[in-house]
């Protein structure tokens, strides 16, 4: 298999919005009060699982592609790059407006890019905006555009509430077990703004390469979506989610050791060449879990989900933009990004800050 590697991609910019309603762990426990009392449960437990402390819901009503339009041009406002010149647009998320059309129509739309552009969705569970982010990759390499952007908004608020009401309706430690992954679950939106050599401003952040691997026979491992409320009737849908967290962190750290030694071969790395991580954004036992299985020390990891949650496919480019933010990440840093969805399906991207 041939080596995903690029000679002229940049990250020119991120642009970020956190959602402004701020939900703690202990909220949500209260809404939960019958249900820790038919199990016996001593509040606290949500934070002490997952080590998130708070997450972010939108305001109600808040549109998905508002979110992502926010961040798209703060993206572009921070590079000092006009829309028309963005060639190439991406909506990653996992939460999108409708079946058709793509959620990056309105986007683009809104932002007025270039009426020669590439426009679609991309849908690959937390992995999409680094899916998307490959896709344009491989469009600047190839000379096909010069710029083109990633975006993606992820909303917890819905299917946070349908699943407090059913864990009430159903106080079993069964759907306890299943249903607390949901509760992780934050909002937010991210853009990632991508360039070329010869129209990168700053030749920061460059793309060097990845690697990929996947073990798609757990597909039924962690799944959302919508359900029929009577099983085998034409009536009314609800959402759904449904997560084996052991299986996926079992079976996810034994995927990502595979990909991680992929990448170091393909990128020509070793691990203590590795300046920092930053990862998908799922909790704190597998966040200390994936990193001992890579042999990677904590300190050079550097996680929002205590207080953002998992905000599915935002979560690890908004990570990244808050990490140079905060100066944790600096110019010259050899930086991985350790991406893993469900499906499975394991991404890496390797860059130099």
């Amino acid at each position: 298999m041939g080596s995903m590697k690029y000679e002229n991609v940049y990250i020119e910019a991120f642009g970020y919005e956190v959602a402004p309603v701020v939900v703690s762990s202990s909220e949500l426990e209260e809404r939960l009060a019958p249900v820790y009392e038919a199990l016996h449960l001593i509040p606290g437990q949500l934070e002490a699982l997952t080590g998130i402390i708070e997450r972010r819901w939108w305001e109600e009503g808040h549109r998905i592609s508002d979110g992502a339009i926010v961040a798209a041009r703060r993206a572009l406002e921070a590079a000092d790059i006009p829309a028309d010149q963005v060639e190439a647009l991406v909506y990653g998320g996992v939460c999108r407006e409708y079946f058709e059309p793509a959620t990056a129509c309105r986007i683009a739309s809104e932002l007025a890019i270039s009426p020669g552009a590439v426009i679609h969705d991309l849908s690959n569970a937390c992995l999409g905006v680094l899916s998307g982010m490959i896709d344009v990759a491989n469009r600047i390499e190839l000379g096909q555009i010069r710029t083109g952007m990633v975006v993606a908004c992820e909303t917890a608020r819905e299917i946070n509430n349908v699943m407090i009401e059913r864990m009430c309706q159903n106080p079993s430690m069964d759907f306890f077990k299943e249903a607390l992954a949901t509760l992780t679950g934050g909002s937010g939106a991210v853009a990632v703004l991508l360039t070329d050599g010869q129209l990168s401003r700053t030749k920061r952040r460059r793309l060097l390469g990845g690697a990929v691997q996947s073990a798609p026979q757990f597909h039924d491992l962690c799944r959302w979506g919508v359900e029929a409320v009577k099983p085998l009737t034409n009536g009314p849908l609800q959402q759904f989610t449904s997560t084996d967290a052991t299986a996926v962190l079992t079976h996810g750290v034994e995927l990502g050791v595979k990909t991680w030694q992929s990448f170091l071969r393909k990128l020509g790395w070793v691990k203590e060449q590795v300046d920092k991580v930053v990862c998908h954004q799922v909790g704190g036992s597998h966040r200390d879990t994936i990193l001992r299985s890579l042999g990677l020390p904590i300190e050079k990891d550097y996680s929002t989900f205590p207080y953002l949650g998992n905000m599915g496919t935002v979560s690890l480019p908004l990570t990244a933009a808050l990490a140079e933010d905060r100066q944790v990440l600096h110019p010259g840093d050899r930086v991985a990004f350790l991406g893993i969805g469900s499906g499975l399906n394991c991404l890496m991207l390797g860059l130099e800050w």
